[in-house]
């Protein structure tokens, strides 16, 4: 791997990941036996907002059951089992770590859509595969890591069919100001590479990518937060992000909320078509 490869999978790699899911899953009364796909969505939506978040992007996107999507930085596979459970369409998912696919699988499996979701590890610079092979891709809080921005869109638009819709639901700066570290993507500076909604803009039109549909979801992140830390005010729930983000969790969530009420970030949601 190269560095920065090493670095992002270090960051997100817990070898223990899966055994921990399990436990919140049963402390939560599921049953792993017959366990289904929103049963995960505490814990497998690795981006702010959730469920509710992919949702939205995904109704922007109008998918059908007889595509093929690509779920570039898939992570826990989340957003792939929702796409294939509630549009029934394939999907194909990429992530850098190791552990995050091999969970990913495992919990496609136990969910029992394994025969519409596929998740591997690869590199999204280089992606193994021909071109135009997707009728749609996705991407959820996965180039916030990438410096070279230019080679991920060329590389997207190389894989996706003429006329294919791109939904990217990122973290991307917003105003004058500095992130604090930790932060639920990078633990420091070095490995955290955002641009602002006008860069991307110019970076997919580089692509060969139109913008057609952006949206500044701050607002609906912060109520997100509001209404979890009030559900949570007990302690964590058994099944939850936090199993995810580690120890020192709380203060990743609390650098992200400051910086989102600062004004210095803010998730934003696009919709762009290959020409």
């Amino acid at each position: 791997m190269q560095d920065y490869e090493t670095a992002v999978a270090d960051h997100y790699g817990d070898a223990g990941l899966l055994t921990q899911i399990f436990a919140g899953l049963q402390a939560a009364g599921a049953n792993l036996s017959h366990l289904r796909s929103e049963e995960l969505a505490p814990v497998d939506e690795f981006h702010l907002g959730g469920r509710e978040a992919t949702a939205h992007l995904l109704s922007r996107m109008s998918l059908t059951r007889s595509q093929h999507v690509l779920d570039i930085g898939c992570g826990l596979g989340g957003a792939a089992r929702h796409m294939a459970s509630e549009v029934g369409c394939r999907v194909t998912g990429i992530d850098l770590t190791p552990d995050y696919v091999e969970v990913s699988q495992r919990l496609t499996d136990l969910t029992g859509l394994d025969d519409r979701v596929k998740t591997e590890v690869a590199n999204a610079l280089a992606m193994p595969f021909e071109n135009a092979r997707f009728n749609a891709a996705v991407s959820f809080h996965a180039a916030m890591n990438i410096v070279d921005r230019e080679t991920l869109y060329r590389e997207t638009a190389r894989v996706l069919k003429p006329g294919a819709l791109l939904g990217i639901y990122d973290v991307m700066k917003k105003g004058a100001g500095d992130l604090d570290f930790p932060t639920p993507w990078a633990q420091s500076p070095e490995t955290s590479h955002l641009t602002s909604p006008e860069e991307m803009a110019v970076l997919l039109g580089g692509a060969g990518f139109t913008v057609e549909e952006f949206e500044d979801r701050s607002d609906t992140v912060l109520d997100f937060f509001r209404r979890a830390s009030a559900a949570q005010s007990d302690g964590p729930p058994p099944l939850g992000l936090h199993i995810v983000l580690g120890p020192d969790a709380s203060k990743k969530i609390g650098n992200i909320v400051s910086a989102l009420k600062r004004g210095v970030i803010a998730p934003v949601m696009m919709i762009a078509r290959r020409a």
